[in-house]
């Protein structure tokens, strides 16, 4: 099955959080790929830099910086993400902060699938340039 089928499956009839699932190993490994490039340390303080990214409340704000330019389409992923109703919260972050870094990584999953690898790329780069780390 290709991407673009996978998509279409989710949206019409599976759980967008399947999306945030998706989008969340495609951020992360954007993430630790600029850490990687970008950086020379001990492996330990590579997790920190990309743990600083990948956080929820990191994912949080970027979300809500971008939300202006998101596209009609964009806009009702991430709102259907917030929405849901995921069945376990973060250990280390508000339900808000939560909400929006799952409708965020909804979003990168959602761009992924789609193959909008230059909007993909544009939102995985403000993530990265926010926290100033990569």
């Amino acid at each position: 099955m290709k991407n673009q089928e996978i998509l279409q499956q989710i949206l019409t009839n599976g759980n967008i959080l399947t999306l945030a699932f998706l989008g969340d190993s495609v951020h992360t490994l954007f993430i630790r790929e600029k850490v990687l490039q970008n950086s020379n340390f001990k492996m330990n303080n590579y997790h920190t830099l990309a743990s600083k990214v990948c956080k929820a409340s990191s994912q949080a704000q970027t979300l809500k910086e971008i939300m202006p330019t998101l596209t009609e389409e964009e806009a009702d992923i991430v709102r259907r993400a917030r929405n849901a109703k995921p069945k376990h919260t973060a250990k280390n972050a508000t339900s808000a902060d939560y909400s929006y870094a799952t409708a965020f990584e909804a979003l990168v999953g959602y761009l992924y699938l789609k193959d909008d690898q230059k909007r993909l790329q544009e939102i995985l780069l403000v993530s990265c340039i926010k926290e100033d780390k990569c």
